[in-house]
């Protein structure tokens, strides 16, 4: 706890400096440029298994009535987007098993939708390749080559539909908490900021409580959303997840998963995390 207090206090210290350095994100929805366009249809297309969806809970895979949840949560996040000038938003989580990843990737599916957005989703939970076992996907890199310099994102980046980008990972990454508190994963994000010119940037980051990864990281993004499980987090893991990401950035809200209901919008009940 006193490491991660340390983070958080160093943290709070750059923001308050403006050490950040981040820049004007614009609103979703922003036309996208002629290069950027280029730079989209250059990325290797993905190829996803609707078996492999069903085996893992892509509810949001096919879209249609299944994918409801995840497409409100969707047009929630563009609706406090929009509102706050947001680009960048960090998805996290209490403890592991909250369905963190999962949530992940079902938005992928619903973002792609919204035919007129450009979305990127990287996978920074560095200590494992969750997100890329979970799609079905292979890649010869990670993101940590990436935020090194050591391979280029347009070799590593894999792309779904027109309009989603993925940065997966191909196993754990050493080091991964100096990693992305390094200056050097700020200026990676805006470089990769201004040559793809996303509408929303989606990180899926590791559990609060697991390591200090987030600590250093969560200054380079305008929000996080804290996802929490239902019959399994604490109120007061809610609580100290809540105050905890407040000192590091903004909270856009907190997403109650794996909770099962019976609501007449959808008409049964429904099970998703």
């Amino acid at each position: 706890m006193e490491k991660l207090q340390v983070a958080i206090e160093k943290a709070r210290e750059q923001r308050e400096s403006g050490q950040q350095a981040s820049k004007p994100r614009g609103k979703p929805g922003t036309k996208t440029s002629e290069p950027a366009i280029d730079a989209w249809q250059s990325v290797a297309a993905a190829d996803i298994k609707p078996r492999v969806a069903r085996k893992n809970r892509l509810v949001s895979f096919n879209g249609g009535h299944e994918a409801g949840p995840y497409d409100m949560l969707r047009s929630r996040i563009l609706q406090q987007a929009e509102s706050n000038g947001w680009k960048r938003i960090a998805l996290v989580s209490s403890h592991s098993g909250c369905g963190k990843t999962t949530t992940a990737a079902n938005l992928a599916f619903s973002f792609g939708r919204q035919a007129d957005l450009k979305t990127m989703l990287f996978d920074l939970d560095l200590r494992r390749a969750g997100l890329a076992k979970m799609l079905g996907l292979t890649c010869a890199h990670n993101m940590g080559d990436v935020l090194k310099g050591d391979v280029a994102f347009s070799d590593h980046a894999i792309r779904y539909g027109a309009n989603v980008i993925l940065g997966l990972n191909n196993g754990p990454v050493k080091n991964s908490s100096e990693l992305l508190q390094s200056q050097r994963t700020l200026e990676v994000l805006n470089e990769l900021d201004d040559v793809y010119k996303p509408d929303i940037m989606l990180f899926d980051m590791p559990p609060l409580m697991a390591s200090d990864d987030n600590f250093g990281f969560l200054k380079n993004v305008d929000c996080a959303i804290l996802l929490v499980e239902a019959e399994k987090t604490t109120v007061d893991q809610i609580d100290v997840a809540e105050r905890q990401l407040a000192e590091l950035t903004n909270v856009m809200g907190v997403v109650l998963n794996k909770a099962r209901y019976t609501d007449g919008a959808y008409g049964y009940e429904y099970g998703y995390g």
